[in-house]
């Protein structure tokens, strides 16, 4: 399949293609990543690195006439760069379109290509995904298949390194990718289960980006270089100094990672003083203190994954690191003091890692599938499969549907409560008494006189190729509608069948020694939760024992041995017949 790999970055793009058993990334004359920035000038549109050169302050988002990271504005209908109108989708397909004109100029290698696999972060929703989407068509690039950056550069890294050697390294195991690049961070929880690899738990913030590092060095300095030369709160700057000044402290931030300091230099920069160029240093432990704050956020992500999933640093066999921050000393410092140096891997591809996956994943032809499955809870806390995990995810103009016929055991309150939710255990294999996610609910409304089981019901389970969930219920008698969409789901990626997998899909537990299956904390004991009222059969001891008798009380004979749970609740619910108080009423029996 001659597809290519493209990580559409929020401050830099890449593209890779897979050519004689290795990636090729098409990088830009300064050897790096293109930026993701477009200049409208007039009639001409200008992107990448010619557009972000002519910044004249930091910052990501619309500045005059030029836009950093358009990706930030899909989902909005539109923007207004220098009081002109334009749509987000637009712009983007601007720096879509350059970034794959320049991979084509720059080799023949990449050919007429006009199909991708696309990186996505996250955190990514799903309405931003359809204007993705639609940006890329406009720039003549179909979306074979979005794939979450860390789940991408994992696989890269797999790849690379040879998958029946990482299989039986990690077979079972938990791994954590940190993918902390310019625009946000972005946490994976991943476990390899014999031949696939599958997400457990996602996170993503872009408070602690790359670029908020740089800005954040830029404002220290400028503060230290006004107190040192008494220049006062407000200095006029020259145009574009900013910007070049930000470009320095993205360079100092990046050769302090193997130099004990650095000097930063812009000349022309502060108006109406006698030097105008500004002139600094920079050490290495300068730099740590700047941003320590930063990094104390970024890992108190890193730990907040871990105690949400209810692992322990201690369980995690591998971390993952990839993106520029990673190769920040104080990022792998601290990395290595919670996990320790011996289970961090920093790739030297950190930067190029996620565009090469995305390309190894187009040239296997290796399609998503769900980790978890996708459950309704029904009546009495039993669950019905409705996408059942290891389900290929539907690619380019594709989609996933089916209907299921349900009942409604208990119409009292006149509503029908559909509650999708999925385990906390990725695989086929759940048994009901594992803790469960709750996704999204769905009600409509029913006839509140109506017995059991007659009310007909109707769900509708949809997955687009945009990788959202839609479900649609239905009332048949009432005729009320009812839907929702979930956008976080989890996925996972099969490997190559180049060989055997080294082991099962481990469905009733893990015996590795160390590791543990995490405890949920939403479970049912700990939580006020909504009765599922809908059943996929008609079965009255689904029925509350209250509700049933008030129109079948022969069910409650005792030669018929009716279940006691019901029986329970048909007393419980029931006056006293002494003294006719409710039955946990504390006074009842007093007199």
């Amino acid at each position: 399949m001659n597809v290519l790999g493209f990580d559409f970055g929020t401050t830099n793009s890449l593209i890779s293609i897979v050519r004689g058993n290795r990636p090729i990334n098409f990088l830009d004359d300064r050897n790096l990543p293109i930026p993701s920035v477009v200049c409208y000038e007039g009639a001409q549109t200008i992107c990448g690195r010619e557009a972000k050169e002519r910044l004249a302050q930091a910052g990501l988002g619309i500045q005059g006439n030029i836009v950093r990271s358009p990706k930030m504005y899909l989902g909005r209908d539109s923007v207004f760069v220098e009081g002109i109108e334009k749509r987000p989708m637009d712009m983007v397909a601007d720096v879509v379109r350059h970034v794959y004109q320049q991979a084509q100029d720059s080799s023949r290698d990449i050919g007429e290509i006009s199909r991708a696999v696309v990186t996505i972060p996250v955190g990514m929703g799903g309405v931003q995904r359809q204007a993705l989407r639609e940006a890329f068509n406009l720039a003549g690039l179909g979306i074979v298949q979005f794939v979450h950056e860390p789940l991408a550069a994992l696989y890269g890294l797999f790849r690379v390194r040879g998958f029946p050697k990482m299989r039986r390294r990690y077979d079972g195991k938990v791994i954590l990718v940190a993918d902390w690049g310019g625009g946000t961070l972005d946490l994976t929880l991943c476990r390899v289960m014999g031949d696939m690899v599958v997400q457990l738990k996602n996170d993503g913030t872009d408070e602690v980006g790359g670029d908020v590092f740089d800005e954040t060095i830029m404002n220290r300095l400028l503060q230290r270089i006004g107190q040192e030369r008494s220049l006062g709160d407000i200095v006029d700057k020259y145009p574009g100094a900013m910007s070049r000044l930000m470009d320095r402290c993205e360079r100092a931030k990046i050769d302090l990672s193997g130099r004990s300091d650095v000097r930063i230099y812009v000349d022309s920069f502060f108006k109406g003083v006698e030097d105008e160029g500004f002139d600094c240093s920079l050490s290495q432990r300068e730099l740590e203190d700047i941003v320590d704050p930063l990094l104390k956020k970024g890992f108190e992500r890193i730990r907040r994954i871990l105690d949400d999933a209810a692992y322990s640093p201690e369980q995690i066999v591998l971390c993952v690191a990839t993106g520029g921050m990673s190769n920040m000393p104080a990022v792998e410092r601290r990395l290595h003091e919670l996990f320790g140096p011996e289970r961090v891997e920093i790739p030297d591809s950190t930067t190029t890692l996620i565009a090469g996956g995305a390309a190894w994943i187009a040239a296997d032809e290796v399609g998503l599938q769900l980790a978890k499955s996708i459950e309704l809870e029904l009546a009495r806390n039993s669950y019905l499969q409705v996408v059942k995990a290891g389900t290929p995810m539907p690619k380019q103009g594709k989609e996933q549907t089916q209907t299921l016929h349900l009942y409604c055991t208990d119409p009292r309150d006149g509503m029908a409560k559909f509650q999708l939710c999925a385990p906390t255990r990725p695989g086929p294999m759940v048994l009901r008494s594992e803790p469960r996610v709750h996704l999204e609910n769905v009600t409509v409304k029913v006839d509140s006189k109506a017995h059991a089981f007659d009310e007909r019901l109707e769900l509708d389970i949809q997955i687009n190729e945009d990788l959202i969930l839609k479900a649609h219920a239905r009332s048949l008698n009432r005729k009320d509608e009812d839907c929702c969409e979930v956008h976080d789901l989890e996925f996972g990626l099969k490997f190559p069948p180049d060989s055997e997998p080294v082991g099962s899909v481990r469905d009733d537990g893990d015996d590795t020694p160390g590791l543990k299956e995490p405890e949920s904390a939403t479970s049912p004991l700990a939580t006020i939760r909504v009765r599922a009222n809908v059943s996929d059969r008609e079965d009255l001891s689904l029925v509350p024992g209250e509700f049933l008798h008030q129109y079948d009380p022969g069910y409650f004979d005792s030669r018929r041995r009716p279940p006691e749970r019901q029986v329970h609740e048909r007393l419980y619910y029931e006056p006293c017949a002494v003294c006719g108080r409710a039955s946990n009423d504390p006074a009842c029996g007093d007199g």
